[in-house]
């Protein structure tokens, strides 16, 4: 399958991209049917582009299951969802599996930002190998200032290596990014995803442009997310920050405990489908920590079960 990056990139504009957890039974296999009731989920609340890597613990995902999630992807996808998979993180992974992408139709993928043992050279090389071996441009996750260069990912978007860049290096004050302000001088905004959710978008949006982010909170109230996406077009900030209060309390639980293991379980603590277990080597939430997570998900899902009875009423 080709898509021209142009056509790429207006299409993580037109969605909030959710990063959702994958489902698994006590097995530790994957639940298509659980995994199909959050995508409906997130169509339900208008999201139809999903990336699945971090939240989804592709980290941990084994070569030889790959083609059953990309099985399960594609068979899930309706004519208006795109699916993104990830690779990597290591080369041996990443190339493998851009294997198994390149006979698939998907429009791209995302690698998965491998942080030790590596090198930005070793980085930049093994991402140009994966995407000649795919034959599609990829996504570069960038989440930490040191993990490639702006003027290595031009290189790379110069080459069709790389078409666009998930931006997820976590500031106090994300107003104030030397790093990302290099990195849209060196890209341009068009080509840079927010991806830290609701958090920062709104000073990634007016503080330098960006126009497209993810979210894992999105699979907990998929309309509030994508109200905000559509208040920031509209040039409503206030309505924007209003809509954002929502998800800061789970955000935070998020930060203190594990964005990858809180997300996981706040979709099923939500009901919007039940995630089952963790693939080792994470594991899910323990009593304690469940406690603490509980009551921002119930808060933030009635949010936005009360936002869809809303917009039913209103026709």
């Amino acid at each position: 399958m080709f898509v021209d990056s142009k056509t790429v990139l207006d299409r993580l504009r037109h969605s909030v991209i959710a990063v959702p957890p994958l489902a698994r039974d006590a097995s530790l296999a994957l639940v298509g049917a659980e995994n199909r009731r959050l995508v409906a989920d997130l169509a339900a609340g208008g999201v139809t582009t999903l990336l699945y890597g971090g939240n989804a613990n592709l980290y941990h995902l084994g070569l030889d299951e790959y083609p059953a999630l990309l099985d399960l992807l594609a068979a899930t996808a309706d004519g208006d969802t795109w699916m993104i998979p990830s690779i990597g993180p290591d080369y041996g992974r990443m190339i493998a599996q851009a294997r198994v992408l390149a006979e698939r139709d998907f429009p791209t993928a995302m690698v998965l930002p491998q942080s030790f043992p590596a090198t930005q050279a070793g980085i930049e090389t093994g991402i140009r190998h994966a995407q000649a071996t795919f034959g599609r441009p990829l996504i570069a996750y960038v989440k930490s200032d040191g993990y490639l260069s702006p003027a290595a990912l031009a290189r790379l978007v110069d080459e069709g290596a790389v078409f666009a860049v998930k931006y997820a290096v976590v500031r106090d004050t994300p107003e104030e990014d030397v790093y990302l302000t290099a990195l849209i001088d060196a890209l341009g905004a068009e080509r840079v995803i927010s991806g830290i959710g609701e958090r920062p978008v709104i000073a990634h949006w007016q503080t330098f442009g960006v126009r497209a982010f993810t979210s894992g909170g999105v699979c907990v109230a998929p309309t509030l997310s994508n109200r905000i996406r559509q208040a920031l077009q509209q040039g409503d900030i206030e309505k924007a920050q209003i809509l954002r209060e929502h998800f800061l309390a789970l955000e935070d639980q998020r930060d203190a405990i594990s964005p990858i293991r809180v997300m996981h379980d706040a979709v099923t603590l939500s009901g919007a489908a039940d995630m089952g277990p963790m693939l080792p080597l994470l594991s899910g939430l323990d009593e304690h920590e469940t406690r603490r997570v509980g009551p921002a998900v119930r808060t933030l899902r009635e949010a936005e079960l009360a936002a869809r009875r809303e917009r039913r009423a209103s026709g």
